[in-house]
């Protein structure tokens, strides 16, 4: 509300409130919010940091995060991939990092190529006005095309499990041809992965010169391996020192309630958060292993997006062998696909209940699994 009443008064709050400032943007679909928390861990040994860790990524969220630390030299800030073009103009950042593009919320977003072409012309536009530097996934075509107009960038080889929504050219429309190891090809065109600038190899961040540093996570799963490359990337393009950039990586244990475990009697419930089928993907490799139950919520409000249709493209055939407690405000709609998957699952209305009755199976270990609303649901009750 205090974004929104300073963009009231004064519509240019926002761009006054970043003057000064090394300010860095994170957008893409997934991982947002956890790249800009490792962000700010990392760019806190230089100085006070603005952030907006809990997601408003809307210009209102950005312009009440910069006037909470109006001393701060450097903001780390969580953007909306669809807002990202504005306020880029109205922030006019040192540094933007490009996460990834999938299909999310599309009855609120545009399809990921118009997304892509949104950023290409965001970036054709400030290489022609002042220098920022893109910090791009460029094992993402999506996001490649996206910043291919910027000046500068820095290509990351930061993976792309989730291909299904890459396939089509968005040079030509001809077939994007992925190879094991993430590098990609367009079929028809001379469209392709450019060459790395660093990349992930073996928990380390490699570089094209040759040196390496060690990326000490303490958030599970390649994903946050690849979250933290990023940060780290984003940090040295604002001037941080190496090291003490890599050593605030690893101070983040949560992301605002995501990875953590807290009790419910004598349950332990770890809490994670999945919203489209690329973020489920990353998801079913940090899942505890059978007969380990899982609960799943599912909401379908505005932030969720409406509709959840996208239940069917997530491969929940991968719960095999374990019990899952499905509950939110969409569990019949997600008890329907579990049961075309053919996995043994029970429907529970009562976030809570779900819980206990996941660990009636027998196991004292259960792993939450939420989209964006039922997350802030369970983790209001289970606080």
């Amino acid at each position: 509300m205090g974004g929104r009443a300073i963009l009231a008064v004064d519509p240019l709050g926002l761009s006054r409130l970043a003057a000064g400032r090394a300010i860095a943007l994170v957008s893409g679909t997934n991982g947002k919010t956890t790249t800009t928390s490792l962000l700010r861990a990392a760019l806190s040994g230089s100085g006070p940091v603005a952030t907006n860790l809990l997601g408003a990524n809307l210009p209102p969220g950005l312009a009440a995060a910069l006037a909470e630390m109006p001393d701060a030299p450097f903001a780390a800030l969580e953007v909306d991939e669809a807002w990202l073009g504005k306020v880029v103009d109205a922030t006019s950042p040192r540094a933007v990092a490009l996460l990834n593009l999938s299909r999310d919320q599309l009855d609120r977003n545009n399809e990921v190529r118009m997304l892509a072409s949104a950023w290409r012309r965001t970036f054709d536009r400030t290489s022609r006005q002042e220098a920022v530097t893109v910090v791009a996934n460029a094992d993402d075509p999506m996001v490649v095309w996206g910043a291919g107009l910027a000046e500068d960038v820095r290509w990351i080889g930061a993976g792309l499990p989730w291909t299904d929504d890459a396939a089509g050219c968005p040079a030509c429309g001809g077939r994007i041809q992925f190879s094991e190891g993430g590098d990609w090809a367009c079929g028809n065109c001379d469209f392709r992965r450019p060459p790395l600038d660093a990349w992930l190899e073996s928990g380390a961040i490699v570089r094209a010169d040759g040196s390496r540093t060690d990326l000490r996570v303490s958030l599970p799963g390649r994903a946050n391996l690849a979250n933290a490359a990023m940060a780290l990337s984003v940090a040295e393009v604002l001037g941080c020192d190496e090291s003490s950039a890599a050593a605030g990586l690893s101070e983040v244990k949560e992301v605002v309630g995501r990875y953590a475990s807290v009790s419910v009697g004598s349950i332990a419930a770890r809490l994670l958060l999945a919203k489209n089928p690329a973020g489920w993907l990353e998801v079913f490799d940090i899942l505890r292993p059978p007969p380990v139950p899982a609960v799943v919520a599912i909401n379908a409000r505005i932030a969720d997006g409406r509709d959840p249709s996208w239940l069917w493209d997530v491969p929940f055939e991968r719960f095999a062998g374990r019990l899952v407690i499905a509950t939110g405000e969409r569990s019949r709609d997600l008890a329907v696909r579990l049961r075309y998957a053919g996995v043994e699952h029970r429907r529970e209305d009562d976030l809570l209940k779900a819980v206990v009755l996941a660990a009636e199976a027998g196991c004292s270990d259960v792993d939450v699994v939420a989209n964006y609303t039922s997350f802030q649901q369970m983790r209001a009750l289970l606080a």
